[in-house]
């Protein structure tokens, strides 16, 4: 319902269309996760925590795309039902790292399985050389967007 020369041309938006295969994809994740008990952010903190324990609030919420407070309220759900530890007193500063309990590593094994699942399917149609070019595309954009320049100046 654009007049000629206004708005974004939706059927070639390289913008919209990423946004669709994201929501696509949280569609899905939330379809395989759903039945674990989990969310994607409850997942993503999961997931961080596996590979980078001891992250404080603040540092989880960047890292699953929410904010401090919703973190803090994941976390103090996960702490109160056994996936995560967190120490009583910060041991430096404010920050009161998180951890995984032998129970998160469990759930979180679970969850992974299923959102490798996903991904899988995702790229199922796609080659290798398809998926390696995609991979670096997108990590491009995000260095665009984000203003960060790596000293590269790769064109695809």
């Amino acid at each position: 319902m654009s007049q000629k020369g206004e708005g974004v041309d939706l059927e070639t938006s390289l913008g919209y269309l990423l946004k669709e295969a994201s929501s696509a994809l949280r569609v899905a994740m939330e379809e395989v996760l759903r039945p674990l008990g989990m969310s994607i952010t409850h997942y993503s903190c999961l997931e961080l925590l596996a590979q980078r324990p001891g992250l404080s609030n603040s540092e989880l919420a960047r890292g699953a795309f929410v904010t401090r407070q919703s973190m803090n309220v994941l976390l103090q759900a996960l702490e109160r039902d056994g996936y995560v530890t967190r120490p009583a007193e910060a041991p430096v500063g404010k920050s009161l790292p998180a951890r995984l309990t032998p129970r998160g590593r469990r759930s979180l094994e679970k969850a992974t399985a299923a959102v490798r699942s996903v991904e899988v399917r995702m790229l199922s149609g796609m080659t290798e050389t398809e998926r390696s070019a995609a991979f670096r595309s997108l990590q491009s954009m995000i260095r665009s967007l984000r203003g960060d320049s790596d000293g590269s100046s790769e064109s695809a």
